[in-house]
């Protein structure tokens, strides 16, 4: 099968090869007319420096301090003298038991003490008017051993009534259940007229919000990784390590609603030993609320931050790119052409990727420009890569 042209086609053609020879010929003479200038890329030169270590965990608010309110004695409840919710001090009254049954126990203590009393006084009169008749021989020493075994007897007896005495009036104090520790109180779970027995005793509980407690996990690689670093001194923390072994990071919280909590707390305890049910560390932080704006049970995002990475290298997310072989950037090299570069990554720095391995310092990195160069041996024009301002909404 042959193929025809109409003669203006075949001219054309003609046309086209005498002018890429022509092109070919200029070439070899010299730069061709039509060549495309090097593609404009933006570049960072990585250097080695300390880079902040910031961590971000899953946590949930706690009560620094969570007391359940129980009943020391059993009996009705007469009166609740609180505000579910409220925010109470230490000692302040609850509930009220009724009193009743105790006072009589305290009157018919105190009798039974004001019996013993006056048998002790007359066992004294006993025994002080029988020495002198025993030092004359007017009585047996045997009587007068007696007298005072019955005078020790007597004391004893009133001492033990005094004991009851004070027995029945702590039970009768007992009635007026107070708030041992300050809080925001719960829900009452009895209420007036209900009985209270010495195995259902609870009526309500007390939570101390300032400081909050926010309890959170840190996995066993993170936490293992952070002690490696400490002792070889790749890992900076400002302060002393803590007596419970906690690191002397900063830390402060997200709220769900992506808002910043505006006070920030402290590390006070990490665990020696791995949670068999989670499989990570359990850790601790204390957070300032003089403002009750924390609650109890809250889920948050914990930000650990303060401490540094030592002679660290890093780049921008957007520098780094997946390919089959792992993680990769490309490097522009002293003749401005493009080096692919496999690296390991290790965390991240306030957005930018940490490189433990595959880069040096002083390499210059291709950040902005992979549609108009991404072949490797490529000559590029490398320009700095400048961090563009965080964009101001006016309303």
């Amino acid at each position: 099968m042959s193929w025809s042209f109409p003669v203006s086609t075949a001219s054309l053609l003609i046309a086209a090869s005498s002018l890429l020879v022509a092109c070919g010929q200029s070439t070899s003479q010299g730069a061709p007319t039509g060549a495309m200038p090097a593609p404009e890329v933006s570049v960072i030169t990585v250097q080695a420096k300390s880079q902040p270590v910031d961590l971000e965990y899953t946590g949930q608010t706690a009560g620094s301090r969570e007391t359940e309110v129980r009943a020391r004695v059993a009996g009705i409840i007469s009166k609740r003298l609180f505000t579910e919710g409220a925010t109470v001090s230490e000692g302040t009254p609850l509930f009220q038991i009724d009193p009743a049954n105790f006072q009589t126990q305290v009157a018919s203590i105190e009798a039974a003490v004001a019996v013993a009393e006056a048998k002790a006084n007359q066992a004294r009169r006993d025994q002080a008017r029988l020495a002198p008749l025993v030092a004359e021989r007017a009585i047996s020493q045997k009587e007068f051993d007696d007298s005072k075994s019955s005078l020790e007897s007597a004391i004893a007896t009133l001492k033990q009534a005094q004991a009851q005495a004070n027995e029945a009036k702590l039970n009768l104090s007992y009635t007026r259940v107070t708030a041992p520790i300050g809080g925001t109180t719960g829900v009452a779970t009895k209420s007036d007229g209900n009985l209270v027995t010495a195995s259902d005793s609870l009526l309500t509980t007390i939570v101390q919000t300032d400081p909050m407690y926010v309890n959170f996990s840190v996995s066993e690689g993170d936490f293992l990784r952070m002690t490696q670093q400490l002792k070889s001194g790749q890992l900076s923390v400002p302060g002393k390590r803590a007596a419970n072994g906690s690191l002397g990071f900063s830390v402060s919280v997200k709220l769900a609603d992506g808002s910043s909590y505006p006070r920030s707390g402290k590390l006070n305890f990490a665990s020696e030993k791995v949670n068999p049910q989670t499989g990570s560390f359990d850790v601790r932080a204390e957070i300032p609320n003089p403002t009750g704006a924390l609650r109890p049970g809250q889920f948050v995002r914990v930000q650990l931050s303060g401490a540094s990475r030592t002679n660290t290298l890093s780049v921008p997310q957007r520098a780094v790119i997946d390919s089959p072989f792992g993680k990769m950037v490309f490097v522009v090299n002293k003749d401005n052409k493009l080096e692919p570069r496999p690296v390991e990554l290790d965390g991240w720095t306030r957005g930018d990727w940490i490189v433990t391995k595959g880069l040096k310092d002083g390499d210059r990195v291709l950040v902005e420009g992979f549609i108009k160069a991404h072949d490797p041996g490529m000559t590029v024009k490398p320009v700095p890569y400048v961090v563009a301002a965080p964009a101001v909404s006016s309303k």
